[in-house]
């Protein structure tokens, strides 16, 4: 994970946070349950990301993508607290340390997005059920709440994505949402857990070919509609490039009509050896 690199030294604490049924978001507080976990101890990049994007949303309205920038793993089951930076985005700290930020992504950056090209679903499940490269003791984070092979049904998201073997570089995945993802008023997939869906089908990317281990860095994501709980969704992932430690991804989801979803792209970072 990249290191702290400073923020604000007397960082406003807000004291008036929309909470939501999911978030642990409460009075410029924020909590990421057990359950969100990535690597054993902390929370899940895309989620973390996604809670975080959200309070950008609700301080700016508006404010349709976001950048977060993870400082370092972020604890579980602990108040962390939220606090206005001068640039107008958000920092997340623990005590004094910063663990995240959240700021409204480059006009520029999401402007060039460009959709990784989708499979069907049936071919989605079936990259994944042959081809996923976590499976048995290959997997890093077996626990993972997104693709952790040790998650049950309906706790987990158990997306496990499959490397294309016509399109190197590229995975693939078959996402059905469970109904414990939708928002108590609709059916809607909460935006929380479509930032997660977007995290791990890219770090596979790089993981099956590159590094035995990957820790998200920074996740620049675009929602452009929530898929329905039950919806027959695709998830893509593609490896972009990589730069010393440095991998960058994209990832697409298209809903149960084929269309994009949302799409992210992102930077990981493999921890240094020896």
């Amino acid at each position: 994970m990249a290191g702290v690199d400073g923020g604000s030294s007397n960082p406003d604490v807000l004291n008036d946070v929309s909470s939501g049924a999911s978030s642990g978001v409460s009075d410029g507080v924020l909590s990421v349950a057990a359950r969100f976990n990535g690597p054993p101890g902390s929370g899940n990049g895309g989620y973390v990301a996604g809670l975080l994007s959200q309070q950008l949303s609700g301080r700016a309205p508006g404010v349709g993508c976001a950048t977060v920038t993870l400082r370092q793993p972020p604890p579980l089951e602990r108040s962390l607290r939220l606090a206005g930076e001068s640039a107008g985005g958000l920092g997340l700290y623990d005590g004094d340390a910063l663990v995240a930020e959240v700021a409204a992504a480059e006009e520029a950056l999401v402007e060039a997005f460009e959709p990784v090209d989708p499979v069907s679903f049936e071919l989605a499940a079936e990259s994944s059920a042959a081809f996923f490269p976590g499976r048995g003791a290959e997997h890093p984070y077996p626990t993972c709440f997104v693709c952790g092979t040790e998650r049950a049904e309906g706790d987990g998201l158990r997306l496990f994505p499959g490397l294309l073997p016509q399109r190197p570089g590229t995975t693939a995945c078959a996402w059905v949402p469970d109904v414990s993802l939708a928002d108590g008023e609709n059916t809607y997939v909460r935006p929380e857990f479509v930032w997660a869906a977007l995290d791990c089908p890219g770090g596979w990317t790089a993981l099956a070919t590159r590094e035995p281990v990957l820790l998200l860095g920074r996740m620049t994501a675009r929602i452009d509609a929530l898929p329905y709980a039950g919806d027959r969704c695709v998830v893509m992932g593609r490896l972009l490039g990589q730069e010393g430690r440095k991998l960058r991804t994209a990832t697409t989801l298209y809903d149960g009509d084929g269309r994009v979803a949302a799409h992210a792209e992102a930077v990981w970072i493999a921890p240094r050896t020896g």
